[in-house]
């Protein structure tokens, strides 16, 4: 084990946030009082939930393990229902605790379990990709999906700790670990741009799991939402006119529209860096960001391997599963924008025909 870094978030309770090698030692502390603990897992880290079960048993607490599916069919009602039982059926308390194991799926789910059971018992996440890392295990928006769309059920609930160990990174695999720099992409445009220098500088050594570059990515991917959300936890800064926590949604609105799409067989961050290529082109066509700022996008996102272009001829179901995203007010899309690189806004029901060119510049 190494000394972790540690970052900390303020939201309607404080906690922190972990990030090193070997962080097991670290998980007892962060369920104190508990004397139950579920660890609910993915399918593929059985065996590692059998590890972190026998650590909590030889420190003096009851375990137990729920295992739920692969990735977004986690995130449903019925697997909701599922976990419920099982801890009823295990006699948890308020006093208990839910462990997540797994990405971000499983955070989302666990965290949901977590403050839907007895209307809220504690929750630590253990996030296993780089997605989960640096957005969804961090932050305390947790949910489930829905037939009309992702993420439309839920709740604001702050874990008592997320550690992120940086072995799991170790064997996880390549096309996952891109994926997942997509969230580190959007940070380095929307906050922090020296993130994109650095990625411009090695996209080789960004996506080295051991390397030192891509630790430090993480932490300041980490620090950049860890600052927002304890800014504005419960995204209601836009209801003053700041843009607040909405900013981590770069990208999102188009990006969850190609997840439906396809059915969810995209890997998250592979839609978001298509959806951050269209608010691209959408930020150009409204005469905000530059040619220039459009072809770092493109740039810096090929370097890393992920898309930046989605077929044509889909944009009628494109355009209904926006209208029913949560960032929508009524009837009126609302998008996060940049004026240039680190310098979002908010762009609130553009005209139909721009959001159409947008999809044609990037459509292949």
């Amino acid at each position: 084990m190494t000394v972790p870094h540690t970052i900390t978030v303020t939201a309607e309770r404080t906690y922190h946030v972990h990030i090193g090698r070997g962080l097991l030692d670290e998980l007892l502390p962060a369920l104190a009082g508990a004397s139950r603990v579920a660890i609910i897992h993915a399918p593929t880290l059985e065996i590692s939930a059998d590890a972190v079960r026998e650590h909590l048993l030889d420190m003096g607490l009851t375990a137990i393990c729920i295992q739920v599916p692969d990735a977004e069919d986690a995130k449903t009602a019925e697997v909701a229902a599922y976990c419920w039982q099982v801890l009823g059926e295990s006699g948890f308390t308020r006093n208990d605790a839910v462990v997540s194991l797994g990405g971000g799926a499983t955070t989302d789910l666990a965290g949901f379990v977590a403050a839907t059971w007895l209307r809220g018992i504690a929750v630590v996440h253990l996030p296993t990709t780089l997605l989960a890392m640096v957005d969804a295990a961090v932050g305390g928006k947790t949910g489930i999906n829905t037939a009309s769309g992702k993420n439309l059920v839920g709740a604001f609930y702050s874990p008592s700790a997320v550690l992120c160990d940086l072995n799991t990174l170790d064997t996880l695999p390549a096309n996952d670990l891109i994926a997942g720099l997509a969230e580190v992409v959007k940070v380095g445009l929307t906050s922090d741009t020296s993130i994109l220098t650095d990625i411009i500088a090695a996209p080789e050594l960004v996506k080295d799991p051991g390397s030192s570059l891509l630790q430090s990515l993480v932490e300041r991917a980490v620090r950049v939402k860890a600052d927002v959300v304890s800014d504005d936890f419960t995204e209601t800064a836009s209801s003053t006119g700041r843009l607040g926590r909405e900013v981590l949604n770069y990208g999102h609105t188009f990006g969850h529209a190609v997840e439906r799409a396809e059915r969810y067989r995209w890997r998250h961050g592979a839609a978001i860096s298509v959806g951050m290529m269209y608010v691209a082109e959408l930020s150009n066509l409204a005469g905000h960001l530059s040619d220039t700022g459009v072809d770092l996008h493109r740039q810096v996102l090929t370097s890393l391997g992920l898309p930046t272009t989605y077929p044509g001829g889909r944009w009628d179901q494109l355009m209904s599963a926006m209208a029913v995203d949560k960032k929508a007010r009524g009837s009126m899309l609302r998008f996060v924008i940049l004026d240039e690189p680190g310098r979002p806004r908010s762009l609130d029901g553009p005209d139909p025909a721009l959001l159409v060119a947008a999809y044609g510049a990037i459509s292949s």
